[in-house]
């Protein structure tokens, strides 16, 4: 069931998984996706391991609140907001929740948002997993064939949609495994019959262009910390998952041949172990 709380402003759709008692578990999403593109499987895994899992839509993504009178943004000069912002906001839903504090895994602009939350509200975070992501929008460029995709100019309609998604996660996803072409076009189809906003995520990656570097704030980050990241990543590069853990004192990185810019099925038994290890700490 989705639920809305009113944060910062706005309103943010979230669900749960697990046992309320369990050890609270944010996830955070990336730039453009939405709650359900944490796979329910994931999160009941997640959940097996002791966890409540609260997964939530960003601002400008899915159920929650859309910028739309902003429009499109001018990338790189100008943003509705920034990522402090959007962490800002996961405060807020942690307050609805009634949780002091909670474990924080994001994933892509997820992992920005999420060592914003440690910087900004280090009371607020028990551990920190940053999921194939970077400190800073200057670290760890995407290659030429991602950078392609990801400006790519806005699908017209659903079946183009669906298409482009599969080009997409063709170029951006895990060479080491194979395309999970069902799962892509299903979840593609859910979000785009869910909530199809690409000015949204537009006015998401503004947030990450004019957001500052964090490498130099996440040296005072002092909760146990997980950086996960794919060797194959072309979107965002390994460098960016290892810039992430040098900044953050006594992070642990753990990495993955043949991972890209996406959570290969077959890892994660491996990845949910590495987290609930950390959780359990």
């Amino acid at each position: 069931m989705t639920l809305r709380a009113a944060v910062n402003g706005i309103e943010i759709a979230y669900e749960s998984f697990g046992s309320p008692g369990g050890r609270p578990l944010l996830l955070i999403m990336g730039l453009g996706a939405q709650l359900i593109h944490w796979d329910d499987d994931l999160c009941e895994l997640l959940a097996e391991q002791g966890h409540h899992v609260v997964r939530f839509d960003n601002r400008d993504a899915g159920l929650s609140t859309h910028f739309h009178d902003e429009g499109a943004p001018d990338l790189g000069t100008s943003s509705s907001y920034v990522l402090d912002d959007m962490a800002d906001d996961v405060a807020g839903l942690m307050d609805t929740l009634g949780w002091p504090a909670a474990h924080v895994v994001g994933a892509s602009m997820g992992g920005m948002i999420a060592q914003a939350l440690a910087i900004r509200h280090p009371g607020r975070v028990f551990s920190l997993t940053s999921i194939m992501s970077t400190p800073g929008p200057g670290v760890a460029q995407p290659t030429d064939a991602a950078g392609a995709v990801l400006f790519a100019p806005p699908a017209p309609d659903r079946e183009t949609a669906l298409a482009r998604a599969l080009e997409t996660w063709a170029v951006i996803g895990s060479p080491g495994y194979e395309l999970d072409r069902e799962r892509i076009v299903r979840l593609t189809g859910l979000a785009f019959d869910r909530c199809y906003d690409p000015a949204g995520t537009a006015r998401q990656l503004a947030a990450i262009l004019v957001s500052p570097d964090r490498t130099v704030a996440l040296a005072g980050v002092g909760v146990p910390s997980l950086v996960i990241h794919g060797e194959d990543d072309q979107l965002v590069p390994l460098a960016g998952g290892q810039a992430t853990a040098a900044a953050i004192p006594g992070a642990t990185l753990l990495t993955y041949p043949g991972m890209g810019h996406d959570l290969p099925r077959p890892l994660w038994p491996d990845i949910v172990g590495a987290i609930a290890k950390l959780t359990a700490g």
